[in-house]
C-alpha cells in the first residue's frame, strides 16, 4: 500500500508454522511478531544471503548458463522453485546437479538452508521459510491458478530481508512480480533475465512491469554480479541498529540537498518521512551504482535526472494486494454492518483511501462495502462514494484501468472472482459496478486538504514511515474527516499513539478504531498545511524595522520575486483569468465583493458566480472580448452593497502571452469614485423617471438583440457543423458495418483453424502415444539384448548408451553429452576412435574381435547412424559378448592338435575318415605299411587308395552303418565293427589279406561324423 510513501509495513512473521495456510488464498498466516533480531523464539536472522530463483517454461537453460558461471563456495545459498506438474516424476535435482559441483537436493520438511547449496522445490508442493528452516505446504489452489514463486518470495522477504535475492528466469505468466515487490520492500534484491535471452519472455517481462528491479541481464552474467553485490556492498556498509547514527554515515546536510532535488523535479517533500527508511531506500540505489560516499551520490543526483526519478520510484514501493491481512477485512466488515444499519435509505457512504498505489486495496474496500450492504439490506439503495488517492502518477493510472494479472486468483477468492472481475485474456478486468465506486486522484496527505464527511477512512501501512511529528499532526486530520461515529482502519503495526483521546478503539489487532465526538482542539489542526495549490503560498512577513543588515542592496531573482509579490498583492486590483465558456482558472485578490459561491454542485463559473448587478454587464463583455479579440471596458457599473451602491469599472483583456495563456481573458474588477448621494442611496426602487425606465429597457433590449443575433450565427454555425458530424459518423457508421461483416468472415474462419488445429493436436497426440510406445519399445529392445551399444552423434559425442556398457567404458547417466575421447576403455584396442572417424568419413561398417584387460572376448561393429530419411547422423557401435565362442573354438582346436597327436603316435595303421569317406588322417604306419605319402592320402576317397584295393561293398557298409544319425550308446552294435577281414591286391605289395575293425568317433554320445578305420592283421596271401 502508498499513499504519500508506499514501503509495506515491517514484515511479520507468523508465531508457528502452521501445517497448512489459514486463509483460502494460499499464502502464509500473518500475526504481530517482533522483528527477527528480537524475535520470541530467538531464531538470530540469517547471516548469508539466500537467492530464490523463479522459473517456469525454458529456464532449465538458463539455470545450465547460470550455474556454469557461479563458483561453488559463493557464501550464497540458492533455492530453485519452479512450476511443476503435481504428477511430475523428472529427476529435477539430478538435472541441476549436471550444471553444478555444489550438492543439489529436494527439499524435505524441516530442511535448514545451508550455504554453498541449492535446494529445489518437490512437485506439488508450496514452500515457505521461517527461520532459516524449508517448511512445505500442501498447496490450496489448483494447479492452474497456483503461484508458487509468489508463495515462497512472501515468506523470504520477510525471514531473510536484506539477505533475500529474488531472481526471476524464463517462463510463462507473471509468476513472481508479486512477490519481488516483497523482497524490495525488505530492503532485498531483484534481478531479472534478459527477455531477449529468455526462451518465453512473459514472466521477466512481467517483472520489469513492475519498475522495482535492480539488474537485467544475462543469465551467464548474473553471478559475477550477484558476487560484486553481496561481498562489496555489504563489506562497506556499516552495521546499524533500528536507527541510523545520522552524524558518522553522512555528511552534514546531503540528506537535505537529496530532498531538495526530489522536490525539485517531483515536487515532493520526503523530509517528513523516517530516516532510518529513507537511508535503507537510498542506500540501495547506492548500492546499485556501486557508489560508497552520499557526497558521491549527490553529485551523481545532480548530473542524472532520470536517477532522481529512480529514487523517487523507490521511495515509493508500492507492495499491496487483495484484501492484504484478510482477517482484518472480515473484521471491518463487522464494524461495516453496525454502520449501515444505521444510515438512511439514499444516503452516501463516503471513504477515502489515502495512499492507495495501483488500486487493490480501494477495490477491496469497494468490495467489501458491496458485500456488507447485500448482507444488511439490498433494498435500501444506499450510495457509496470512495476517493482513492496517492502521489505516483503511475500508480493512479495504472489504479483507474483495474486491470489485473492472473496471479490475483491466490488473494481473491472464486467467488469474488465471478462477482467483481471478467477475464480478459491473460489478465482479471474490475467490472465497471465497481470501478465507478471508486475515484482516483493525486493527493499529498501532508500537503493538499483532506476529504471531509466520511464514513470510513483506511489508511494502512503508512504511518509507520512518517516521522512521529507527521503522525501526530494526521491523527488529528483524520479526526476532523471523520463524521461522528466513522471508522478508522490503520495497518497492524500502526496505533493512535497520542490521539487516544480522539478514537475509540474496536479491535486492537487490526487497529479499527470508531470516531469519537469530543472535538479537535484547534492549535491541533493548525499545524497542518490545509492547501489547496500544490504549493501555498508564503505568508507577509510581519512589519519590522529595517536594519542595516535588510538595507543592503539586494541581488537575485528571489528578492525580486518576493518584492513583486508584495506589490502585486497591495496595489494591483482583483481579477480572475477565464475561458471563453467563463470558468474561473486563476483567482488574484479579494472578488467576494463581486462574486459570491452559486447555491447547488455548479461548479467555479463567472458568469454563475457573478452578484446579480453586474451579471448583465460582465456576460455582454466577456462574450464581445472573446469574439473580438480586444479589449472590453465597462464603466460605471453599478454594485448593490451593504454600505450602498459602487460604481465598478469592468476589463476585460484577452491574454496572448505567454502561450500557455494564450486564448484565455483576464477579468478585472475595479472601484471608481462614486457621488455620496449614490453611495449612501439603497438599491434602486420602483419610483425611477420615465426616462431612466426607457434608457434601461433599450440598453437591455440592444443587448438581447445582441445576444439573439449572436446565438442564431452560433446555432447555424452549429447545424452546419452538426451536418458535416452526421455525414462523417454516416461514413464511419458503413465502415464499421463492413469492418464488422470482415470480423464475422475472420470469426467463422478462426473457428475453421481452430477447428483444424484441434484436429491437428489430435493427431499429434496420437503420434506422441506411438513415440511414446516405440521409445518403450526400443528401450525393452535394447535392455533384451543385452548387448553394449553406444550412439554417437557426428562431432563423436555420446548421445546415448545400454547398461553393458559400463563393462567396457565406465560411463554413467551424467556422461550424456561428452566426447568419446574423453574416456578411457578396458579394451586391448587402441584403434577404436581411428575406426569412429573412418566410418564417419567413409559411410562404411567397421568389424573385429576384440579381447578386454580381463580376458572378455567381444565381437566390435561400428556401422553408421542412418535416420528414417537416409539422413547419416552420427555412428553406432555394438559391442556382442563372445567369450564363450572363443573358449569353445580354443577347446576344438585343442582337441584337433590332441587327435592328431594321438594317431601320429600309435603303432597300428590307421585312418581317420569323414562323412563323405575321404581320408582326414592317415597314421605314419598305415603310410609306411602301403608305401603311401601323406599328400597322395589326405582328403582322398577310401576307395580311390591303392589303384582301388580299398573299393570293397562290404566294407562301404559296414562303415556307412556307423554314420547312422541315431544318439549312439555305449552297448550299440552301430558304433562300431571288428574283425572284418579284406582281401585285394596292392601295388608294389602283392595280394594281401586284413582283418579291419571300425570305429565312430563319438564327443558326449554324440557323433562327430568321423570314423576310425583299424588294421588288426595285414598277412601275405599265397
Amino acid at each position: 500500500m502508498t499513499p504519500d510513501f508506499r514501503p509495506n509495513p515491517e514484515a511479520h512473521l507468523p508465531s508457528a508454522a502452521p501445517a497448512t495456510p489459514t486463509n483460502g488464498a494460499g499464502q502464509l498466516p500473518t500475526a504481530e511478531q517482533p522483528s527477527p533480531k528480537t524475535s520470541k523464539l530467538g531464531a538470530a536472522t540469517l547471516k548469508f544471503p539466500v537467492v530464490a530463483m523463479g522459473g517456469s517454461a525454458g529456464s532449465l537453460e538458463a539455470f545450465e548458463r547460470f550455474f556454469g558461471a557461479m563458483p561453488t563456495t559463493s557464501g550464497m545459498a540458492f533455492v530453485v522453485v519452479m512450476h511443476l506438474l503435481p504428477n511430475h516424476d523428472g529427476d529435477l535435482a539430478g538435472v541441476l546437479q549436471r550444471y553444478t559441483d555444489m550438492p543439489v537436493v529436494e527439499v524435505a520438511d524441516g530442511m535448514q538452508v545451508q550455504p554453498n547449496t541449492v535446494y529445489v522445490i518437490p512437485p506439488n508442493w508450496d514452500l515457505s521459510l521461517l527461520h532459516g528452516t524449508l517448511l512445505l505446504l500442501p498447496p490450496t489452489q489448483a494447479p492452474a491458478l497456483r503461484q508458487p514463486i509468489d508463495f515462497f518470495l512472501q515468506s523470504l522477504a520477510k525471514d531473510a530481508r536484506e539477505q533475500a535475492i529474488c531472481v526471476i528466469f524464463s517462463g510463462l505468466g507473471s509468476d513472481g512480480s508479486t512477490g519481488l515487490k516483497l523482497v524490495m520492500e525488505n530492503y532485498g534484491m531483484v534481478m531479472v533475465q534478459e527477455p531477449k535471452t529468455a526462451l518465453y519472455d512473459s514472466m521477466p517481462r512481467a517483472a520489469l512491469a513492475t519498475e522495482f528491479v535492480d539488474f537485467v541481464l544475462p543469465p551467464e552474467q548474473m553471478p559475477a554480479k550477484l558476487l560484486d553485490y553481496v561481498e562489496r556492498p555489504l563489506l562497506a556498509r556499516p552495521s546499524r541498529g533500528d536507527v541510523y547514527d545520522e552524524p558518522t554515515t553522512m555528511p552534514a546536510h546531503a540528506l537535505q540537498k537529496i530532498f531538495l532535488l526530489i522536490r525539485a523535479q517531483t515536487g515532493h517533500d520526503f523530509s517528513f518521512y523516517k530516516r532510518n527508511t529513507v537511508f535503507r531506500r537510498i542506500e540501495r540505489r547506492m548500492n546499485a551504482h556501486q557508489i560508497k560516499e552520499f557526497g558521491h551520490y549527490v553529485r551523481y543526483l545532480q548530473e542524472n535526472p532520470q536517477e532522481v526519478e529512480s529514487l523517487f520510484k523507490e521511495l515509493l514501493i508500492g507492495v499491496t494486494k487483495f484484501f492484504r491481512d484478510s482477517d482484518a477485512f472480515e473484521s471491518l466488515k463487522v464494524h461495516l454492518r453496525t454502520l449501515v444499519q444505521a444510515r438512511e435509505s439514499g444516503s452516501t457512504i463516503r471513504v477515502w483511501a489515502p495512499g492507495c498505489s495501483t488500486g487493490e486495496e480501494a477495490y477491496s474496500l469497494a468490495m467489501t462495502l458491496l458485500e456488507c450492504l447485500d448482507e444488511v439490506d439490498p433494498s435500501r439503495h444506499l450510495k457509496i462514494q470512495l476517493f482513492a488517492t496517492d502521489i505516483s502518477p503511475e500508480g493512479v493510472s495504472f489504479a483507474r484501468q483495474g486491470l489485473y494479472s492472473n496471479n490475483i486468483t491466490a488473494d481473491v477468492n472464486p467467488e469474488r472472482l465471478q462477482r467483481f472481475f471478467y477475464k480478459e485474456n491473460d489478465h482479471y478486468q474490475i467490472r465497471k459496478e465497481v470501478r465507478d465506486l471508486v475515484v482516483f486522484a493525486l493527493h499529498n496527505i501532508h500537503k493538499d486538504a483532506p476529504f471531509t464527511k466520511l464514513d470510513l477512512l483506511c489508511c494502512r501501512n503508512l504511518l509507520i514511515y512518517l516521522s512521529a511529528e507527521l503522525q501526530k499532526s494526521l491523527l488529528p486530520v483524520f479526526h476532523y474527516s471523520l463524521n461522528p461515529g466513522g471508522l478508522l482502519f490503520l495497518g497492524p503495526s500502526e496505533n493512535i499513539t497520542g490521539s487516544q483521546d480522539l478514537f475509540q478503539p474496536l479491535d486492537l489487532k487490526w487497529k479499527i478504531s470508531r470516531r469519537n465526538d469530543s472535538p479537535t482542539a484547534f492549535p491541533r489542526l493548525t499545524n497542518f498545511p490545509f492547501a489547496l495549490a500544490p504549493h501555498p503560498t508564503l505568508a507577509p512577513a510581519p512589519p519590522a524595522l529595517m536594519s542595516s543588515a535588510t538595507s543592503t542592496r539586494r541581488q537575485g531573482g528571489a528578492f525580486a520575486s518576493l518584492v513583486q509579490t508584495v506589490l502585486l498583492r497591495t496595489y494591483a486590483p482583483p481579477a480572475v483569468v477565464v475561458n471563453p465558456k467563463g470558468e474561473i482558472l486563476y483567482i488574484h485578490g479579494r472578488t467576494g465583493r463581486y462574486l459570491e459561491p452559486a447555491p447547488g454542485l455548479s461548479g467555479m463559473n463567472l458568469f454563475e458566480m457573478a452578484r446579480e448587478d453586474l451579471a448583465y454587464e460582465l456576460s455582454a463583455a466577456v462574450h464581445r472580448a472573446a469574439e473580438t479579440h480586444e479589449e472590453v471596458t465597462v464603466d460605471n457599473a453599478r454594485l448593490q452593497t451593504d454600505s450602498g451602491q459602487q460604481l465598478v469599472r469592468l476589463t476585460i483583456k484577452p491574454l496572448d502571452e505567454p502561450s500557455t495563456l494564450s486564448g484565455l481573458l483576464l477579468v478585472v474588477f475595479e472601484e471608481q469614485p462614486t457621488p455620496r448621494r449614490m453611495r449612501k442611496a439603497g438599491r434602486p426602487g420602483p419610483d425611477l423617471t420615465r426616462d431612466e425606465v426607457v434608457a434601461n429597457l433599450e440598453k437591455e433590449l440592444q443587448y438581447t438583440k445582441y445576444r439573439l443575433q449572436t446565438s442564431l450565427e452560433e446555432m447555424e454555425s452549429s447545424l452546419e457543423e452538426m451536418k458535416s458530424i452526421n455525414e462523417e459518423l454516416q461514413s464511419a457508421n458503413e465502415e464499421l458495418q463492413s469492418t464488422n461483416e470482415e470480423a464475422m468472415t475472420n470469426k467463422e474462419e478462426m473457428q475453421s483453424l481452430n477447428e483444424e488445429l484441434m484436429t491437428l493436436n489430435m493427431q499429434y497426440m496420437v503420434k506422441t502415444e506411438q513415440l511414446s510406445e516405440s521409445a518403450n519399445d526400443m528401450k525393452n529392445l535394447l535392455d533384451a539384448t543385452e548387448i553394449a551399444i553406444i550412439f554417437l552423434d557426428n562431432s563423436m559425442t555420446i548421445k546415448r548408451f545400454t547398461p553393458p556398457v559400463e563393462r567396457i567404458i565406465p560411463l554413467v547417466p551424467t556422461d550424456v553429452g561428452r566426447p568419446l575421447m574423453h574416456f578411457a576403455s578396458n579394451l586391448r584396442y587402441e584403434h577404436l576412435l581411428r575406426d569412429v572417424r573412418q566410418v564417419l568419413e567413409r559411410l562404411t561398417s567397421v568389424s573385429t574381435n576384440i579381447q578386454t584387460v580381463s580376458g572378455e572376448w567381444y565381437t566390435m561393429r561400428i556401422l553408421p547412424y542412418r535416420t528414417l530419411d537416409n539422413y547419416i547422423s552420427g555412428a553406432v557401435i555394438t559391442f556382442t559378448d563372445v567369450t564363450g565362442m572363443k573358449v569353445l573354438e580354443n577347446q576344438l582346436q585343442e582337441a584337433a592338435r590332441l587327435a592328431e597327436s594321438v594317431v601320429e603316435t600309435v603303432r597300428e595303421p590307421l585312418l581317420v575318415l569323414d562323412g563323405d569317406l575321404r581320408v582326414v588322417t592317415a597314421s605314419p604306419s598305415f603310410l609306411q605299411a602301403f608305401r603311401l605319402t601323406a599328400p597322395e592320402v589326405q582328403g582322398q576317397p577310401l576307395a580311390s587308395l591303392s589303384n582301388g584295393a580299398w573299393d570293397n561293398p562290404g566294407l562301404e557298409r559296414h562303415l556307412q552303418a556307423l554314420l547312422a544319425p541315431a544318439i549312439l550308446t555305449e552297448t550299440a552294435t552301430e558304433a562300431a565293427f571288428d574283425s572284418y577281414v579284406l582281401e585285394a591286391q596292392f601295388p608294389e605289395l602283392g595280394r594281401r589279406r586284413l582283418v579291419l575293425y571300425g570305429r565312430a568317433i563319438l564327443r558326449g554320445g554324440h557323433q562327430t561324423n568321423r570314423l576310425l578305420l583299424g588294421i588288426e592283421t595285414l598277412e601275405v596271401v599265397a
